[in-house]
């Protein structure tokens, strides 16, 4: 497995609770997984803990596993090599990846030198290869270029162009695509897939768009208050998602061309760091919520058809014991 995060747990002193509990993940090489929930779901905070960027007060607990090796071991010069070679992040705001004052070619010749590459005329032959990669015309052009030159949708190309400089295994996708119109959103989408096929990478693509994920991924996570509530391949977890907070993310979800279905939000507010549950964290905002929901411990429970989802009322019907 490329990536395998088990029984993660972040926590900040001060907080009521912790920013990750227990959170289990995997992708595989060649696999789109998508991770989905509401903001402070603890969405980003778990791609961050896969280059080793938690804060530096965090207290963590379980492991994050790259190929094998325990990020959350890794100090020094093991750190910054996991961070410059085995995992990559492209951001949602391309313009914040790059320095407005410096040209392209500046930006992609640094994140090669960090290779260690010292062959510069090599360098700027493998940056105009990349540019070309992720289908921008005119490479060697685009590196004389400055930022306010380009397109959001092309500055997004380079940066997942830098991304790629160091052929990461595992690339970490984290809204790249929310601020761009619909056309380039589609291309940047198309983009990241062909280069998963051609060059076997992983992806976990961090998205608030549900039905975006269930559409592109191969499996989803579905995240509420630093835990995952609910996996499920893609196309079954539109269809029949088994946890209440996933069924109301689907819910409030428009969809293009039903005009006629009305849209019902859930209920209450997303919790805070200072929000405290000795039980299930979804039980004040949950339509089907019963007394012990507010003690019992979340847990993932095997559903019909593969896939797991924490919630009490799946376990007494898989047990033969609900009321």
């Amino acid at each position: 497995m490329l990536l395998d995060i088990e029984n993660l747990t972040l926590t900040l002193p001060g907080t009521a609770r912790p920013l990750l509990a227990d959170v289990r993940l995997r992708v595989g090489a060649g696999e789109v997984v998508g991770l989905v929930g509401e903001s402070g779901s603890g969405k980003s905070t778990t791609a961050k803990a896969v280059l080793g960027l938690h804060p530096e007060d965090a207290h963590a607990e379980g492991q994050v596993r790259v190929n094998g090796t325990d990020v959350l071991s890794l100090t020094g010069a093991r750190l910054r090599e996991h961070r410059s070679r085995s995992v990559a992040m492209v951001h949602q705001d391309p313009r914040s990846a790059l320095n407005p004052v410096r040209r392209i070619g500046d930006f992609l010749l640094e994140r090669l030198a960090r290779t260690g590459r010292r062959d510069k005329r090599a360098d700027r032959d493998r940056a105009v290869e990349l540019l070309g990669a992720v289908g921008l015309p005119d490479p060697a052009g685009q590196l004389r270029r400055h930022p306010h030159e380009l397109s959001g949708g092309m500055l997004q190309r380079v940066v997942i162009a830098g991304a790629l400089a160091a052929e990461p295994e595992l690339l970490l996708a984290d809204e790249a695509t929310s601020a761009l119109d619909v056309t380039t959103q589609a291309d940047i989408l198309a983009l990241l897939r062909t280069l998963r096929e051609q060059r076997g990478l992983g992806l976990l693509f961090i998205t608030h768009d549900l039905h975006l994920a269930a559409a592109y991924c191969d499996r989803v996570y579905v995240m509420y208050a630093g835990r995952v509530v609910e996996e499920q391949r893609g196309g079954r977890l539109f269809a029949d998602a088994r946890h209440p907070y996933t069924q109301g993310l689907l819910a409030c979800s428009p969809e293009l061309g039903d005009t006629s279905r009305a849209l019902r939000p859930i209920p209450g507010r997303p919790p805070s760091l200072a929000d405290a549950f000795p039980g299930c964290p979804f039980t004040a905002r949950c339509p089907h919520t019963e007394p012990d929901c507010e003690t019992w411990r979340p847990e993932p429970v095997a559903v019909a058809g593969g896939g797991t989802a924490a919630c009490r009322r799946l376990l007494l019907q898989s047990t033969g014991s609900a009321r």
